[in-house]
Order: C-alpha cells, then structure tokens, then sequence
C-alpha cells in the first residue's frame, strides 16, 4: 500500500518541519508514505477560481483507482482506535493507494468533493494547513502502533 499526503502550500515554520520529519521517519516502510507539497496559488482572484486551480495541481497526482479521502471541517471524526481500524480495513480491501488531501485556505472544489471517496475531520476546532500535516501524520504512525499492539496509545 503506499499512502500520500497531498498538501496545498509549504511547511513554513522549522519547527513544525522537524516534527513532520520525525513521525514521517517512524511510519512503517509497507505503507511507502511520501508527503508532496502543491504550490499555493498567490494570484489575487476569487475563493472559486483559487480552489480550482489548486485542483487542477492536486488531480496531477491522483491516478484513477486511488482512494482518496479530504480533510475536511464536515467530514466524519474518527477516534485513534477507530482511524486506526479504518487503516486496515482499507488495507485488507487492497487498496494499492490513499491519498490523503489538504487544500488550501479556502477549502476544496465541487470537482474535489466528486473525486473523493470519503471526508474525515480530525477535529471541530481549526487548525493552520501546516499543522493538520503534522497530526495526520503522526495519527497515520498512532495507527500503526496500535495495530501492531504496541504501547504508543492508551485508552
């Protein structure tokens, strides 16, 4: 399986980087994980127009057949144990590859929603971009070790 994160714009912040770093290191090697960065879009023109131009960037690379899940303020909130059931489910489902995808500031196209097959929200508060990569990613490594029965995760 090899899982993608796909992000709208850069990880500013160093320290925020080095976080990402380290639990993208932890991550099992079966899941071929690989973050890609799209470059925002900086043009002055409206939320609509925006949103449709990052999709364009994001669809370049999504093949067909991946599964592909947005992060989203409406999605459906998962607790760890439940993420990390979600995780081998869709690995037991040979899914070859999930794609997980972080728009920009104004959200994701009508064109994205029709691509995906499934919203999550990993909370109702809001986070920045750059710190939704780092809590996806290390609940992708809290997944893992719960699977796997290690003591990362309490109940």
């Amino acid at each position: 399986m090899r899982i993608k994160l796909l992000c709208v714009g850069k990880t500013d912040d160093p320290r925020l980087r080095e976080l990402i770093t380290y639990y993208t290191a932890r991550l099992p090697r079966h899941w071929n994980f690989v973050l890609v960065e799209i470059p925002d879009i900086k043009a002055k023109q409206s939320a609509d127009l925006t949103k449709k131009q990052e999709a364009k960037l994001l669809q370049q690379q999504i093949d067909s057949g991946d599964y592909n899940i947005l992060l989203d303020e409406n999605g459906r909130e998962y607790t760890s144990r439940q993420f990390s059931e979600k995780m081998m489910h869709l690995q037991n489902a040979s899914i070859k590859k999930i794609n997980f995808l972080i728009g920009g500031a104004y959200g994701f196209s009508e064109e994205m929603y029709r691509l995906a097959q499934e919203k999550i929200s990993l909370s109702k508060m809001t986070f920045t971009h750059q710190m939704v990569r780092l809590f996806l990613i290390e609940q992708l490594y809290r997944a893992d070790q719960i699977l796997q029965g290690k003591p990362y995760h309490n109940d």
